[in-house]
């Protein structure tokens, strides 16, 4: 190919693939959640993982100090599309917990973001549930979360119980629960 030819070339192939990144774009953020796909996990049914951290506002955060509750750890972006698309579905669960007499205790786990970004999309999308820092990547490495959203379920004595990938819909995690609590209850009995 001449250097005529390839200077005339170049910006055709360029905006051929800026319009294909534009269509993924616009298919990516039109895509509606998915009801929440369970996974398997070498995790499942083992004791969870030991995590300490701090949470954005400073607090000390223990995984092992949460025995005796249902815990739920939702590994999040500000960034991530699915997780902003989630974001809903996972607001009316926790304000549902709210009033239940076994409420889950919930967790936003920081996935790869800035501090000041993560507290602005919840101030605008509210959620005053805690949200845990994982700078270093080590919560999700200790997961092995492939990649956000990833919600984890962790039973009252500390076990794993369920892997949710990608985003939920509203009610998932509310039948998700139930269906636990009567496992639960079968194993205790």
């Amino acid at each position: 190919m001449s250097p005529n030819n390839a200077r005339r070339t170049a910006p055709i192939v360029a905006g051929v693939v800026g319009l294909i990144a534009v269509a993924l774009l616009v298919v990516l953020a039109g895509a509606s959640p998915s009801d929440g796909d369970t996974a398997s996990s070498p995790l499942l049914g083992r004791s969870a993982p030991v995590v300490q951290s701090k949470t954005l506002d400073g607090t000390s955060f223990e995984i092992a100090r949460r025995r005796g509750s249902w815990v739920m750890l939702n590994f999040f972006n500000s960034t991530c599309v699915p997780c902003i698309q989630e974001h809903a579905a996972i607001k009316a669960f926790v304000d549902a917990q709210s009033t239940s007499s076994d409420a889950v205790e919930f967790f936003t786990i920081i996935n790869d973001d800035n501090d000041n970004a993560v507290r602005d999309f919840f101030r605008a999308n509210g959620g005053d549930w805690p949200k845990v820092m994982d700078g270093d990547g080590a919560i999700a490495v200790a997961f092995g979360v492939a990649k956000v959203p990833e919600t984890w379920i962790i039973d009252p004595n500390g076990f794993v119980r369920m892997r949710v990938v990608g985003a939920v819909k509203k009610g998932f995690l509310e039948d998700r629960m139930t269906e636990l609590h009567a496992q639960f209850e079968g194993l205790s009995q």
